[in-house]
């Protein structure tokens, strides 16, 4: 495997708080860009403090902000502002995630941007987009995915609508945010090779939108389409799948649930011969998805009656034998255990010091898509607080250490 990762070059000025733009500049730190995080001084992104356990930073900023430099500036100051355009001068992608109107009113928005640097590419994140009438309105990933028609879809029956445990909104703007930047940067390298070395993109077509609520509806299937076709309205059904029979979590012996999907149709012969139900098996009113679906709760019955009188393990053992695809439902322990992770290097580790002292060996996921047949590995977790700011004004954009030292002292810089 290559020792330089494909993205090795690309410079990222990160302007993002929380989770969503952090997330792009996350996934393209991994794959070998340089990205430089700007944080307000004092604080910094208020991430390092979410789930905090003890000390100062948290887990969570360490993971999303992981491969990346951290830099403080003053947005709020003109000396900030005007750091903040003489990066982009330099750097290939800038990534925000503020109110729609936030950058143009700090006088860094697109023209200012675009004035900079040419040909930057901009990719912006915000709640419901930069256009539309409800652009101008704040929300966090729970709201988006309530609008996305996500957040309809899960929990029981009967019960209101829960939330998935993890910031699935943020992360899934995160993703389309850095597929939009690697997208746009290869349109601009496809057209400095046609144009002769200078590329000709206007600033609009090198302007990435992404919308939370969107970027939520994107990922809920056919459900636009059946309504509108069918005016047919789909409802939450827990662990299940509506259409899609038998799949579903079922409670074993010992305390421990397995999924199950054994839903297709040669899948569900052998699966019903598993559990010794053969009856089932064979019955020639369940043959199809539409026709087990009809009889979901009998189904569930005979295969929880089944599971609950093995152990886990005996029941996936029986399962992988009879070729059904099954698995456990793993905890944070069962993943750092794993030996399927393990073999391509999903799991790393680092000692991290958290402000309160140094955690040994902690484990940290490895990086999506793999590359080369393992994963590639993490430069390092979420830097400190400034802890690039001088090596960052230096080396990008050549200024000398009287000047910094001026600027940190005014507090403009840390």
């Amino acid at each position: 495997m290559s020792a330089q990762k494909p993205l090795a070059g690309v410079r990222v000025v990160e302007l993002g708080n929380y989770i969503a733009a952090p997330t792009a500049g996350r996934l393209l730190a991994d794959f070998g860009a340089e990205v430089v995080k700007v944080e307000r001084p004092g604080r910094g992104d208020e991430l390092r403090r979410w789930r905090l356990t003890e000390g100062d930073t948290s887990m969570l900023y360490r993971t999303i902000n992981r491969g990346k430099r951290s830099i403080v500036l003053d947005l709020r100051s003109d000396e900030g502002r005007a750091a903040v355009l003489a990066l982009a001068a330099e750097a290939d992608v800038v990534l925000e995630n503020f109110r729609p109107g936030t950058l143009e009113k700090w006088g860094i928005g697109p023209a200012e941007l675009e004035a900079a640097n040419p040909e930057l590419v901009l990719v912006r994140i915000s709640a419901f987009g930069q256009s539309g009438p409800m652009s101008a309105r704040p929300g966090f990933a729970a709201v988006a995915e309530a609008y996305g028609g996500f957040r309809e879809m899960v929990g029981e029956p009967g019960r209101p609508p829960s939330r998935t445990g993890f910031s699935i909104g943020d992360s899934i703007a995160g993703l389309y945010a850095a597929f939009g930047a690697v997208m746009r940067l290869f349109e601009r390298e496809r057209a400095r090779v046609a144009g002769g070395g200078e590329a000709r993109i206007p600033l609009d077509q090198r302007t990435i939108d992404v919308a939370l609520n969107e970027a939520m509806l994107s990922v809920t299937e056919s459900l636009v389409p059946e309504f509108s076709a069918y005016g047919r309205r789909r409802e939450r059904t827990g662990g299940r799948m509506e259409g899609i029979a038998p799949s579903n979590a079922y409670l074993c012996g010992d305390g421990k649930s397995i999924v199950v999907a054994g839903n297709g149709d040669g899948i569900f012969r052998r699966y019903m011969e598993a559990i010794g139900r053969p009856d089932l098996g064979s019955d020639p009113a369940l043959t199809s998805n539409e026709l087990r679906w009809l009889r979901r709760d009998e189904l569930d019955a005979a295969i929880g009656e089944w599971t609950s009188r093995r152990s886990s393990a005996e029941a996936l053992e029986a399962l992988d034998i009879a070729g059904v695809p099954a698995g456990p439902i793993y905890t944070a322990e069962d993943v750092i255990a794993d030996e399927q992770y393990a073999s391509r290097d999903m799991i790393q580790r680092f000692d991290i010091d958290d402000g309160a002292g140094v955690r040994r060996d902690v484990a940290m996921p490895g990086i999506v898509p793999v590359v080369g047949g393992r994963s590639l590995l993490i430069a390092h977790p979420g830097p400190d607080l400034g802890a690039d700011t001088r090596d960052v004004l230096a080396g990008w954009l050549g200024w000398d250490a009287a000047r910094i030292a001026a600027l940190e002292g005014e507090g403009v810089v840390a």
